[in-house]
């Protein structure tokens, strides 16, 4: 019977770790500035002090988080600089990632991946925002980012990404009220890449990409006027684009 080696139990209780951390920023459950103690980090992870204790220096170094003198654990707070690093490092690696798709990806899985956003439409028209629609529209949402991401096979852009895509959940959860009137805008963002994804051309997909993720960055600014006044007139509803 093979001896087993020690790290291996760490390296995983240390990922296990992260992946839960990374699920309590998808899940909402901590607040951009929110501060924490290590043992509340614990009981949030559900993991124990000495892979919590080796979680905080990656996750600092990945600018998830920061130690505050005197205060404790503080989750990344959201301010313009953050804002645009994150949305211009989203726009740089999307770009490349659109482009290659569009030569690599078949017309059977862009009809599939269209399918997926026009259900969505159609749930939002016929059947009124819920919160099971929301999940599945996140779902959507950011699955298609991710498999174009992921075509490119490059596991140093794939990790940069993800993290980055852990700093625009932050600043959604901090920016965005979001309601019915934006998740349909949002998914016609959506369906206008998927048409230049089909054409193939490069120009019309750097154009379709450049404005989702110009919108996106627009919103969050609350400079869409759709923003504005669905903020005023109705519930705010947590969705992210």
């Amino acid at each position: 019977m093979a001896e087993r080696n020690p790290d291996q139990g760490g390296q995983s209780l240390r990922a296990r770790a992260y992946e839960n951390f990374r699920q309590q920023i998808l899940q909402a459950n901590v607040r951009p500035g929110q501060f924490v103690s290590q043992r509340e980090l614990m009981q949030l992870l559900n993991m124990p002090l000495g892979a919590v204790r080796e979680l905080i220096p990656r996750l600092e170094t990945e600018g998830l988080l920061r130690t505050v003198p005197q205060r404790g654990l503080q989750i990344a707070h959201v301010d313009l600089k953050l804002i645009h690093n994150a949305f211009q490092l989203r726009s740089v690696l999307e770009r490349e990632a659109a482009l290659h798709f569009a030569q690599v990806v078949s017309d059977a899985e862009l009809s599939a991946i269209e399918a997926a956003h026009l259900d969505i439409v159609e749930r939002a028209q016929t059947q009124g925002i819920s919160d099971d629609l929301l999940t599945d529209a996140t779902s959507v949402d950011w699955g298609l980012h991710d498999q174009m991401i992921d075509a490119l096979g490059n596991e140093l852009i794939s990790q940069a990404y993800r993290i980055n895509s852990l700093r625009v959940r932050l600043i959604h959860l901090e920016r965005s009220t979001l309601s019915a009137e934006i998740l349909l805008p949002a998914m016609q963002e959506h369906l206008s890449l998927i048409q230049a994804l089909k054409t193939r051309d490069p120009a019309e997909v750097a154009q379709a990409l450049q404005h989702h993720i110009h919108s996106a960055h627009e919103r969050v600014l609350g400079r869409d006027q759709r923003v504005s006044r669905a903020a005023a007139s109705s519930p705010s509803l947590a969705y992210s684009t």
